[in-house]
């Protein structure tokens, strides 16, 4: 870590215990679930206020999930747009559609992708964070940091003055270039992509779109999806190779490529800007108390819509671990779990999706013929297949990811691992529960009565649902004991109560219901 040398205002604890560097999605998120759960949070940014363009624009199921547990899922569904299809395309003609609707029915509550711009997305994190009565610090900058003793020191400049403020723990959400992980000396392991692309947001003639569209052709793509609170359309592409090198492109530099490959005419541009993909992973998660989350940590293709998503995942993973152990009802060891759950994640996701966005926007001959004959020729025999379309649906919306494995999971009943994300009972609304966001048994069928004493025991809320076919089709068992994190994931599932005891003495947990 890097000590400051500043020293024009002497060093005082704040009030606040946890520091958060960014307030874009990532931050707001874990500000977010750290207030509402009760510990005294700070968060800052340098920008002046939440951001203006709607960069990134998809709010995958599993982060709709999280927002329910939060109470304003409804309120993010409502404020955006479900995508009904997407329109593949060459030369203008289109070789498939992919139906949306409801393409995970059975498997979420929100069965659908949610197109959902940036900007409104931030203004309602931040104003969701106000009425939990935390207010964005802007024009704030972390300058230096360093230990000090059990507590993190740092130093703070705004309009000029500087303030050495002690924490007991510092969580960058700084985005890609993170002064936070430059801080702590870790490296950002990766590359760029060699094409550059352009994003715009558009009106255009015929009115607005609820679809999404992507016109291939062997020199590149056209991406367009849509912006619901403006009305607009979002416009993702690769910039034409006889303008790649130019600086401050326009959007009419484009227009005629974008236009003649989508099909469509551009009426008004909003917002136009153009940008390097990189892929890249930092090596730890975690230095003593400090840990990275969100772009800071990794960043990689726009596939799938997976950035902002993985970066939410990781502020609720490590929120709850946060809360628990500032609020006294778990070992500080329990932050060790957050690295080991969201750094293999991160790594595979970007081996993923950079070997598809290889395909798709490679400049070769292998780009060439994957867009022009490949997809075409497998995208239509893919559709026809619901059970593929499902499998799609789970990768893309985040439903399939697991800490198997990890330190915080054991056990097996049914399909349903420690380390699973809690099935979703079609019909019953299990997830209801989870809206307490604390540790929480649940049963499907009878709670034995012993069982219920141990757990009234250990102050841990049973919740018992009736056994249904849904239950065992989502891979649960009748009475079976699943112990549930305040994330809705499977810590521990067992079929009887004999594990139960141990596991939560071996991570020193403490339940107050």
């Amino acid at each position: 870590m890097i000590a400051s040398d500043e020293s024009a205002a002497p060093t005082r604890a704040a009030p606040a215990q946890v520091l958060i560097v960014g307030a874009g999605p990532t931050g707001l998120v874990l500000a977010l679930w750290l207030a509402r759960s009760g510990v005294p949070v700070r968060i800052i940014d340098i920008k002046a206020g939440p951001g203006e363009a709607s960069r990134a624009m998809v709010a995958h199921a599993r982060t709709l999930e999280f927002y329910r547990q939060l109470g304003f899922a409804d309120a993010v569904v409502a404020g955006g747009v479900r995508l009904e299809a997407i329109h593949l395309q060459k030369a203008g003609h289109q070789f498939a559609e992919l139906p949306l609707r409801d393409m995970g029915t059975g498997i979420t509550p929100f069965p659908f992708m949610l197109a959902y711009p940036q900007d409104d997305h931030e203004r309602l994190l931040v104003e969701k964070l106000r009425e939990a009565g935390v207010a964005v610090d802007w024009n704030t900058e972390l300058v230096e940091f360093g230990p000090a003793e059990d507590r993190v020191r740092v130093t703070l400049r705004r309009d000029g003055n500087i303030d050495n403020v002690e924490y007991n723990y510092l969580c960058g959400c700084d985005g890609a270039h993170s002064r936070v992980r430059h801080g702590l000396g870790l490296s950002f392991v990766g590359g760029t992509y060699e094409n550059l692309y352009y994003v715009a947001d558009v009106q255009v003639e015929g009115g607005f779109r609820r679809d999404g569209f992507v016109n291939f052709a062997g020199d590149g793509f056209v991406l367009m999806l849509p912006v619901h609170s403006s009305g607009m359309q979002r416009l993702i592409g690769i910039v034409p190779s006889e303008h790649s090198g130019r600086n401050e492109l326009k959007f009419d530099d484009v227009r005629g490529y974008a236009e003649r490959l989508i099909g469509v005419r551009v009426t008004e541009v909003n917002w136009f800007s153009t940008y390097r993909v990189h892929h890249r992973v930092t090596e730890k998660f975690q230095v003593d108390r400090c840990f990275l989350a969100g772009d800071a940590a990794h960043v990689h293709s726009p596939v799938g819509g997976q950035g902002m998503n993985t970066g939410i995942g990781d502020a609720v993973n490590l929120a709850w671990k946060l809360a628990s152990v500032v609020n006294g009802r778990a070992a500080p060891s329990l932050l060790d779990t957050y690295e080991p759950e969201r750094h293999p994640f991160a790594l595979s996701l970007v081996k993923t999706t950079d070997r598809v966005f290889a395909l798709v926007a490679g400049h070769g001959l292998t780009g060439r013929l994957f867009r022009t004959a490949v997809l075409p020729f497998l995208v239509p025999a893919f559709v026809w297949f619901s059970r593929a379309r499902r499998l799609l649906f789970r990768l893309v919306s985040q439903v399939r990811i697991n800490y198997r494995g990890r330190p915080l999971a054991a056990g097996a009943v049914g399909t349903v691992h420690g380390g699973d994300r809690l099935p979703w009972v079609q019909g019953g609304d299990n997830f209801d529960p989870l809206r307490s966001r604390e540790w929480q048994i649940h049963v499907y069928g009878k709670v034995d009565p012993q069982f219920r004493e141990l757990a009234g025991g250990l102050a841990l809320a049973i919740y018992e649902f009736p056994w249904s076919e849904a239950a065992g089709h989502a891979g649960l068992n009748r009475n079976g004991i699943y112990l549930v994190r305040p994330d809705g994931y499977v810590a521990l599932a067992c079929p009887t109560e004999a594990r139960l005891s141990e596991f939560v003495a071996r991570h020193r947990l403490k339940f107050d219901h």
